[in-house]
């Protein structure tokens, strides 16, 4: 008797696992450098809020499956839906983005980013709302948004001009380039930085470290540092939401994600 087949179990697009006190989020699209669709975005909020609670998680991890870390905003499905002048794909991408970032301020526990590999645009933003950011030696980073005449999201204005200031951070945005992780350490972004055979016992003996820490003292800190700019960064991200859906309606945008997807230089015009 032959058993009856049935469909597979989508993947899951967040992985969570626990070693002790130590939770680590693994995004988990590496087919698409673990680009943020709608349901990325989405179930990476609700595993936030659901860890935020747990008093036993004294730190998180953030990081990404297989060779990225996070290719920011998923541009096929962006650019489909910009096609179509249809924004329902892009709106849940943005606010579900816009809530984790709060979370990953505003969460008791520290969390540090692990990044495993390319963190662009979306996704270094993601990476910038963690407390600490520990690249691997090859990892790029860059706020590329302006390649495809997007605005900055995920509390990209609001956080990079705090870690490298507003000239520095007004070249990455304008031009778009991606910078290498020594350059993201001397500016100041990253906070350590390993070769490949070292990263994960690195990023897991940091966060060991902070995990058996006083951690009624290291909750204060971090409210301290972070949670208490929760009014201005919730300003920005507002913000940033309005700018983004007006550039993405632009011609600049539709032109700049062709380009991008057919391999060539964009022609923008402006508007």
């Amino acid at each position: 008797m032959t058993q009856a087949s049935h469909p597979a179990a989508p993947a899951q697009v967040i992985l969570q696992t626990r070693e002790k006190s130590i939770v680590t989020l693994t995004m988990n699209r590496p087919s698409r450098l673990n680009a943020l669709d709608s349901q990325l975005s989405i179930a990476l909020n609700e595993m936030l809020t659901q860890i935020a609670g747990d008093t036993s998680v004294h730190v998180v991890i953030l990081t990404g499956a297989g060779r990225a870390f996070c290719a920011g905003g998923d541009l096929a499905v962006i650019g489909e839906g910009r096609a179509k002048g249809d924004d329902t794909e892009l709106a849940p991408i943005l606010r579900s983005g816009m809530q984790a970032v709060l979370k990953l301020r505003t969460m008791p526990q520290p969390v540090i980013a692990a990044i495993n590999g390319p963190a662009a645009g979306a996704g270094m933003n993601l990476a910038l709302a963690a407390d600490l950011r520990v690249a691997v030696d090859d990892a790029v980073l860059g706020q590329n948004f302006a390649k495809v005449g997007l605005f900055p999201d995920y509390g990209g204005t609001y956080l990079l001009p705090q870690l490298i200031g507003p000239a520095k951070a007004a070249e990455m945005f304008y031009t778009g380039d991606m910078i290498d992780a020594k350059t993201a350490l001397r500016l100041g972004i990253l906070n350590h930085v390993y070769p490949v055979d070292r990263f994960e016992a690195e990023v897991q003996s940091l966060a060991a470290k902070i995990a058996t820490g006083p951690q009624m003292a290291i909750r204060a800190v971090k409210q301290t540092i972070f949670a208490r700019d929760e009014k201005e960064l919730i300003e920005a991200l507002e913000k940033e939401v309005e700018h983004q859906l007006k550039c993405f309606h632009s011609h600049d945008c539709m032109e700049g994600i062709r380009a991008f997807l057919e391999k060539r230089p964009p022609s923008f015009r402006g508007h």
